[in-house]
């Protein structure tokens, strides 16, 4: 049965939290994959990086409703290690997006207190892009709003093996042994040690798949996929996706 959905009056859309949405039961994490930017643009007859760029001012404002209503940490999906599959014209546009926002919002972070992170395998970046990640993440590094993370060249799959990999170096080096290997001790070789898990995964476009996202922290959260692009996602439909996940009874495999 779907949630109930009660519209809200235009002056309320923005601000604060929803009346009808409890603070208590906010997730502590959402992630988002972004998908649509591609057909965003090509229905309105646009080059598919036109998508992409309204892609990044969707975000932008979902960041700042992140902080409005409280929600502690956003994780998003920005360029996956599939992506460099694409066009070449496009990857550069994607990467040089990245780099000009990164920029050009750096003073809007810190005066919205929040902590940038950077996840993935930063090294095969360009070097302008990287110097400008690592300058961002140092600057923001002691922020205490919004923890925002962009998953950048990233694959959960080569997330797990990397761990896997440093895992067994240990191992080797006798640092500790195989017995004492846990879900816990992986965990802290994983690229969001210090992150809870995402309470919520928000996927855009009406695609139904993970696409190799997080593989190993989305174990039990709450999944709502929705068919607007990501360049229309707006508050209205964040209060939506909220609604849905506060409606849901989250188990942990429990009865």
């Amino acid at each position: 049965m779907a949630p109930e959905f009660t519209p809200l009056p235009t002056y309320k859309k923005f601000a604060t939290l929803p009346p009808n949405l409890d603070p208590a039961k906010l997730p502590r994490h959402v992630a988002v994959i972004m998908d649509g930017n591609g057909r965003w643009a090509r229905q309105r007859g646009l080059p598919r990086v036109m998508g992409h760029r309204q892609g990044t001012e969707t975000l932008k404002d979902l960041l700042r409703c992140c902080k409005d209503w409280g929600i502690p940490a956003l994780t998003v999906y920005a360029f996956s290690t599939e992506n460099w599959q694409r066009p070449k014209e496009e990857v550069n546009f994607l990467l040089l997006l990245f780099e000009n926002v990164l920029g050009q919002e750096l003073a809007e972070l810190m005066r919205q207190d929040v902590r940038l992170q950077f996840i993935g395998n930063l090294v095969d970046l360009p070097a302008s892009l990287a110097e400008q990640i690592q300058r961002s993440m140092t600057l923001t590094q002691n922020n205490r709003g919004v923890t925002f993370t962009v998953a950048t060249n990233y694959g959960g799959r080569q997330e797990i093996v990397q761990a896997c990999q440093r895992i067994a170096m240990e191992v080797q080096c006798g640092h500790f042994s195989v017995d004492e290997i846990t879900a816990e001790l992986l965990e802290r070789y994983l690229y969001t040690r210090g992150l809870p898990d995402p309470d919520l995964l928000i996927r855009t476009s009406g695609e139904m798949r993970v696409s190799n996202f997080l593989l190993w922290q989305l174990a039990y959260t709450e999944i709502y996929v929705t068919p607007t692009l990501w360049p229309d996602f707006d508050r209205e439909e964040f209060y939506r996706a909220l609604l849905a996940y506060q409606q849901r009874e989250r188990r942990f495999g429990k009865i």
